[in-house]
C-alpha cells in the first residue's frame, strides 16, 4: 500500500524530532564541563528541554492532522465540483436538444427498455467503464512511480546523500558557465 500523506509527514517531521532521537541524556551531560556533569540540574534541564520539545512535536502532530483533514475536505470539494460540472454539461445537452428539436422532444420521456434493447446498452457501458478503469490504473502507476521517486529523493536528503556524487561539481560548472554567459551579454 502506498504511504499516506499522514505517514509521510509523520515519518519526516515527528519521528526524528523527539529529543532522545536528537541527543541522549548521556550525550547532553557530556556537553557540560566535567565539574558540573554530576549536577542534578543538568538532568532537570534535559527533562525541561524534552518537555518543551514534546509540546512542539504535539503541535506539529496537530497541524499534520489538520492538513490531512483539509486534504480530505479538498478532495470532497473537487469531487462535488466535478459532479456539478457533469450535471451542468448534461443540462447543456438538454438545452441544445430543445433548441434543435423543439420543446416536445427534450421533455418527452424515453421509451422503457426491453431485454433486447438494454443488453447492448449495458455492454457498451461495461466497455466504457473497463476503458476508464484501465486509464485510471495507468495514471495510478505513473503517480505511484512519481511519489516513490520523490520519497526516495527526500530520504537521500534526510541522510545527507545525493543521487549523484558529482552533483557539487556539476552545479559549480553550471554556475561558472552562467557567469561567463552573463559577462558576454554585458560586453555585447
Amino acid at each position: 500500500m502506498a504511504p499516506t500523506e499522514s505517514t509521510i509527514l509523520t515519518n519526516y517531521l515527528l519521528i526524528p524530532a523527539q529529543l532522545p532521537a536528537i541527543i541522549s541524556l548521556k550525550e547532553f551531560v557530556e556537553l557540560f564541563p566535567r565539574a558540573h556533569q554530576s549536577s542534578p540540574h543538568i538532568r532537570s534541564l534535559y527533562r525541561d528541554l524534552q518537555s518543551q520539545r514534546n509540546v512542539l512535536v504535539d503541535s506539529v502532530a496537530e497541524e499534520i492532522d489538520d492538513e490531512v483533514r483539509h486534504g480530505k475536505a479538498l478532495r470532497r470539494t473537487i469531487i462535488k465540483t466535478k459532479r456539478e460540472a457533469e450535471s451542468q454539461e448534461h443540462d447543456d445537452e438538454i438545452e441544445i436538444e430543445r433548441i434543435l428539436f423543439g420543446p416536445s422532444h427534450a421533455s418527452s420521456r424515453p421509451e422503457k427498455h426491453t431485454l433486447p434493447t438494454i443488453i447492448p446498452e449495458l455492454e457498451s457501458a461495461i466497455t466504457e467503464l473497463e476503458g476508464e478503469l484501465g486509464r485510471l490504473e495507468e495514471q495510478e502507476t505513473t503517480l505511484l512511480a512519481s511519489v516513490q521517486q520523490t520519497v526516495g529523493g527526500m530520504s537521500d536528503l534526510r541522510y545527507g546523500r545525493l543521487a549523484s556524487s558529482q552533483l557539487r561539481e556539476q552545479v559549480l560548472d553550471g554556475l561558472a558557465s552562467l557567469q561567463a554567459t552573463c559577462k558576454q551579454g554585458k560586453n555585447n
